[in-house]
């Protein structure tokens, strides 16, 4: 099967290092990709526009792929899988009507209300909302507020804080680039990612998840896209994400087929789980990163038939899929400044740099045959382990070995977890 990825970053590295391992893979393409893709697959360098449909288009004929896997939102709010399924290309990912469960938070809210998921309540400002709108939006909400922009906005477009001055700043600052915003009450209770393969109405979860986004340790500091995560989640119940899938996933794509758009992708279900059971804070409409890397890292089954099953919509036919035991964790090394502001060009070494099962590149490029950092989230570090303890272990000894000037990291990714600090309320 030869097999075109679209993306950079290390939620493609990963995917790229699952298909290259699949014996079903006979040729493995990226486009954009890194120079740190280049043992696993040909890389089109030349092709960064990867939003644009025609352009990825372009690609496709050249390549001439039996899949295309499209790793970022971008492109598929914008239309490319669509642009390749016209021309006959099995496509992992949804067309871009579908992709609104990402492209619009207001769209989300709407699916998730016809279909009875339980959510935070929202309330939409549009831009050009008077000070008074806002400040009457803001008493409703209050006194933990949750501001997020109504578009994509990589991760990084959610303000979650008590000060009232902050979030009305969040507000002006995502009007002032013409959006919408949405503010929602506070969902309390530990956080799950899950993703689930969907193809019509059939849902096929993976391993849970959980992503720290908080760029310092004990959740301190601003949003990110995410600095760590782990699986499987020891504190959730054993039908957790049974129950996830019954409640969310299933509705869901039962009412985007109701409404025209069948859902065909990675569906992935940003969840806190209160005392009422789980809600929804969040779709997106790809793999998560950083999720995608300790998750698939524990992956038996091979990933192109997996992948390929939902392109073709044959995912109600394929077996149940199969796991490692024990855990895995993934650790963000990020360049200074991140998020604000990263530095890049800094030289990177490392004994692991280019063991894939170790280390995968999320923002780097080759300068003088010298690695750099070319991105705010420059490394992602893998550990497994039997345990929590052994995976968390495994990945801070790798990080423990790389120098990358003024770089850091979260020092607690899965340490709650590890401490049996997390637990459900029932």
């Amino acid at each position: 099967m030869r097999i075109l990825v679209i993306g950079s970053g290390g939620r493609e590295h990963a995917i790229l290092k699952g298909l290259a391992a699949d014996p079903a893979t006979t040729d493995l393409h990226v486009a954009p990709g890194s120079p740190a893709f280049a043992s696993l697959a040909t890389v089109h360098a030349d092709y960064k526009e990867v939003a644009d449909p025609a352009r990825m288009l372009e690609l496709a004929r050249d390549v001439n792929p039996d899949l295309v896997v499209v790793g970022p939102e971008v492109p598929l709010v914008a239309g490319v899988a669509d642009a390749l399924r016209a021309e006959g290309i099995a496509v992992f990912g949804p067309n871009a009507d579908a992709a609104q469960i990402e492209g619009s938070k207001a769209f989300a809210k709407e699916v998730m209300e016809a279909a009875g998921v339980a959510t935070a309540r929202a309330q939409t400002v549009p831009a050009g909302a008077s000070d008074d709108d806002i400040e009457h939006a803001l008493d409703y909400f209050g006194p933990m507020y949750v501001v997020k922009d109504d578009g994509l906005a990589g991760g990084k477009g959610v303000v979650v804080t008590p000060d009232r001055a902050e979030a009305r700043q969040h507000i002006h600052l995502v009007h002032a680039a013409g959006n919408p915003v949405l503010l929602e009450s506070f969902l309390d209770g530990p956080e799950v990612s899950l993703f689930c393969l969907v193809d019509g109405e059939t849902v096929v979860p993976l391993l849970p998840a959980q992503d720290h986004k908080r760029a310092y340790d004990n959740d301190e500091g601003p949003n990110t896209g995410g600095m760590g995560a782990y699986t499987p989640l020891p504190w959730l119940p054993a039908e957790g994400v049974e129950r996830i899938v019954r409640e969310v996933c299933e509705p869901v794509a039962k009412e985007m087929v109701k409404r025209g758009t069948p859902y065909s992708g990675l569906l992935y279900a940003g969840l806190a789980w209160g005392v009422a059971g789980p809600s929804v804070v969040e779709f997106n409409c790809r793999f998560g990163d950083p999720e995608t890397q300790p998750v698939l890292s524990l992956l038996k089954t091979p990933l192109a038939g997996v992948l390929n099953a939902v392109a073709t919509g044959t995912l109600d036919e394929l077996p149940p899929l199969e796991w490692e035991d024990g855990y895995a964790v993934t650790v963000v090394l990020a360049a200074a400044n991140y998020p604000a502001d990263p530095r890049k060009g800094d030289a990177i070494t490392s004994p692991d740099l280019a063991d894939a099962d170790k280390i995968l590149h999320a923002g780097t490029s080759v300068k003088d045959a010298e690695v750099i950092s070319n991105g705010g989230r420059v490394l992602n570090v893998i550990g497994k382990g039997e345990s929590l303890s052994e995976a968390r272990a495994a990945a801070y000894d790798v990080l423990n070995n790389i120098e990358l000037a003024d770089s850091f990291y979260r020092n607690d990714i899965g340490q709650a977890a590890e401490e049996g600090r997390i637990s459900i309320d029932s």
